[in-house]
């Protein structure tokens, strides 16, 4: 099979292409909000699992991943089919992923049915697979053009199918109860999350089917003989300084957005007193897909980084507000909310484009290319950032004494009030300061891909970053076919 050549940077990719290499995050945008925010509160109040018990789980399967990500994705840049590096594992990994699925959101009924083991195995289970999906597919990506600014395009593309497939995911509970006439006792809960895992399941395999089917890889520039062991390869990433400005940076906000991802059913219900979370998470992620268009026209316009920090500003400007409101504000709330959200897609899509980028200056420094370690790497951060957010918001939260189903102490409401707002502003605020020292812009961007064309004709180039070191390639032969 004919392996695909990257775009050149001046042509623009087919729609198709970008619509088949989008499907696959709508369907894994399942993996977060019920994950993060239904399923604990299903595991808690349903099956009677403790909510201490749940956050430190969910850390632990976040530790494993520490170690798992960057493995399978420097496994993934080195393994040779005759599919390809990458598609075998999504197609795979999609059927793995489906069943684990299946079995995390129908836990066995009854007293006595170990809710926390089960809980405890399938978690593990979804996020193993999730990794063996997730980080060969992301890594597809940057193969996919070496364009500056279209790259932002396929990632709002990307992007903008994982928020909407978020907000499917997050109204798809009350959609489920309203369409089947469920109550809002266990039994309806447990019969709410059995008919959003039959939708799922398949709908996540059909995608990533579709995806692989269009997308091919371009040839394997790297060595797997040569290519040096893994803990040299860490340490290259890591002495990759725009990466690590871009991972530290994008860690720490990750962190402080998942602190009201995880908690904001807990906030509406006992800081608001409102019914309607569902709403404003419908008003949150609507409002990201619609304004995600308007941030690749000023990405286009402004730059990446510059996009990039103007979207945090807007996010966090209208968010720390949030922190003052109380029982009645929920229309002042939802105001918020959709402010915040204007900057929330570019928040995603635009930090992921910087991504791809920093890998084409990797290619420069390291003469070879590693799309799926630097996404593990990447993948880490984001789940990392998740399980924190999870486990210390929960364990803070229980033991400010917060207990189930009934009206909370004014401690927990000040805790809740703390965690839901007042963090997450300060990560961004500290994100914001990190992320001002990136500095691959577009003209340098244009040096590093000049740059790596002369290294692959065997022609001594400088670092466009850092002018005074220069290198050459020695081994033409770790570029098959140029």
């Amino acid at each position: 099979m004919a392996a695909h050549k990257p775009q050149p940077p001046d042509e623009r990719l087919p729609l198709a292409r970008k619509l088949a290499y989008a499907a696959p995050a709508f369907t894994l945008a399942i993996v977060g909000i019920p994950v993060y925010v239904y399923i604990p509160k299903f595991y808690t109040d349903v099956v009677g699992v403790s909510l201490g018990t749940i956050g430190f789980l969910i850390f632990s399967v976040r530790i494993f991943d520490a170690f798992s990500d960057p493995v399978l994705g420097f496994l993934s840049d080195r393994w040779r089919t005759r599919w390809g590096r990458r598609r075998p594992l999504i197609a795979l990994g999609s059927l793995a992923l489906s069943v684990s699925i299946l079995f995390l959101f129908n836990p066995p009924a009854g007293p006595g049915t170990g809710g926390a083991a089960w809980f405890g195995i399938w978690i593990f289970l979804l996020f193993l697979f999730w990794t063996v999906v997730q980080v060969p597919y992301e890594a597809l990506g940057p193969e996919i053009t070496s364009s500056f600014d279209e790259r932002t395009g396929l990632f709002s593309y990307r992007d903008g199918a994982l928020i909407l497939g978020t907000l499917v995911a997050a109204s798809s509970p009350a959609l489920v109860s309203w369409l089947a006439g469920l109550d809002a006792g266990a039994e309806g809960e447990r019969s709410k999350f059995f008919w959003i895992s039959m939708a799922y399941a398949p709908l996540l395999m059909a995608s990533c089917l579709w995806c692989i089917s269009v997308i091919r890889e371009q040839p394997a520039r790297i060595d797997g003989n040569n290519a040096g062991p893994l803990l040299g390869a860490f340490r290259d990433v890591l002495g990759n300084r725009p990466f690590v400005i871009l991972l530290l940076s994008y860690t720490v906000s990750a962190f402080g957005s998942n602190l009201p991802a995880t908690l904001i059913l807990y906030y509406v219900q006992y800081v608001l007193e409102s019914p309607h979370a569902d709403l404003f998470l419908l008003i949150y992620f609507a409002t990201g897909i619609v304004c995600l268009p308007a941030w690749v026209l000023v990405s286009g316009r402004w730059g990446k980084k510059e996009a990039w920090l103007t979207s945090m500003v807007v996010n966090t400007g209208a968010f720390v507000a949030v922190f003052f409101l109380g029982p009645g504000d929920g229309h002042i709330y939802g105001l918020l909310v959709f402010i915040s959200g204007i900057g929330f897609g570019a928040t995603l899509a635009l930090p992921s484009a910087m991504q791809a980028d920093v890998i084409d200056y990797d290619e420069l420094i390291s003469g070879q290319r590693r799309e799926g370690l630097y996404v593990g790497f990447w993948s880490v951060s984001k789940k990392l950032a998740a399980a924190m957010g999870v486990g210390i918001a929960l364990w803070l939260l229980g033991r400010s004494g917060y207990v189930p189903n009934v009206p909370q102490s004014e401690e927990v409401r000040w805790m809740l009030r703390v965690l839901y707002a007042l963090v997450p502003s300060c990560c961004n605020v500290l994100a914001f300061v990190i992320a001002s020292r990136y500095p691959i812009d577009r003209s340098a961007h244009m040096a590093i891909l000049d740059s790596v064309n002369e290294a692959r004709s065997g022609r001594t180039v400088c670092d466009p970053l850092r002018p005074s070191h220069c290198m050459s390639w020695r081994n033409s032969s770790q570029y098959p076919g140029l």
